[in-house]
């Protein structure tokens, strides 16, 4: 494992920072097979949520490559997907996690929230119900740049949500960022509406890790941690979460006071 350059809490959010993101992802990585090993070594199976986008490549390709955990055994959930957007178009999240993991890795099951459904408010409660079988035992996370997690922007999140999973309107700042990102070629591509499990039930998992790397995330990593906590930063829930750490690289934490 590489060891963290600075770790601290804010409330009650463990941090850790690393100097590069290579060193991040490869902790981050060590610290998910160690916790999954000793989670099937107690019971027989492990529910776990994945995040995609450029922060979860390198963590999810050295989780796969340490090997050490029985993938037979878990059954994998995502947060989030856009409506509209089918199985094989290239920036759907179910086939960013389809060929990046479960092809590599054969999980127990993998449930994907179907974004080309025909009646949008049904799939919300299929999902639901299945997120409802069995505890998360760890949640996989990334920071949008407007403090969204998943797709729960300023705009939508809710601290106290009645619902699991819903469907929303994604703000044009999150749109914009899918752009920047390479996942479309311009805004007008980028579907207004999707689907995103919502903060309670995320916050309702056993393990959050949260991977926030790169100096486009610094100011809402700032706002995130020296902020107040509310809903113009989604992201600042984790700080009321004990079972949660934040990772950083150096240039994600490059704006923060210590």
């Amino acid at each position: 494992m590489v060891a963290a350059t600075k770790f601290f809490h804010v409330d009650h959010l463990s941090v850790q920072i690393y100097q590069s993101e290579a060193d991040m992802a490869f902790d981050v990585a060590a610290i998910v097979s160690k916790y999954l090993q000793s989670v099937l070594e107690q019971q027989e199976k492990a529910a776990v949520v994945l995040a995609t986008g450029n922060s979860q490549l390198r963590f999810l390709d050295t989780l796969i490559a340490l090997g050490g955990v029985d993938w037979s055994k878990v059954t994998l959930f995502h947060l989030d997907e856009y409506l509209g957007i089918t199985a094989d178009h290239p920036a759907s999240f179910r086939r960013y996690l389809h060929e990046r993991v479960e092809k590599r890795v054969s999980p127990q099951k993998f449930y994907y929230i179907e974004g080309d459904t025909l009646e949008p408010l049904a799939e919300c409660d299929r999902y639901s119900q299945l997120l409802q079988t069995q505890p998360i035992d760890l949640c996989c996370l990334g920071v949008g740049e407007n403090g969204h997690l998943a797709f729960n922007d300023p705009s939508v999140a809710n601290f106290q949500d009645p619902y699991n999973v819903k469907l929303v309107k994604l703000d044009s700042l999150n749109r914009q960022q899918q752009v920047n990102t390479g996942q479309f070629p311009n805004i007008d591509s980028v579907p207004q509406y999707a689907f995103t499990m919502t903060l309670p039930l995320i916050c309702s998992a056993k393990k959050i890790l949260c991977l926030a790397p790169g100096q486009r995330k610094a100011h809402i990593v700032k706002q995130m941690l020296q902020g107040v906590i509310d809903k113009a930063c989604p992201a600042s829930v984790l700080r009321q979460q004990p079972q949660a750490t934040l990772f950083l690289d150096s240039s994600s934490a490059s704006l923060l006071d210590f």
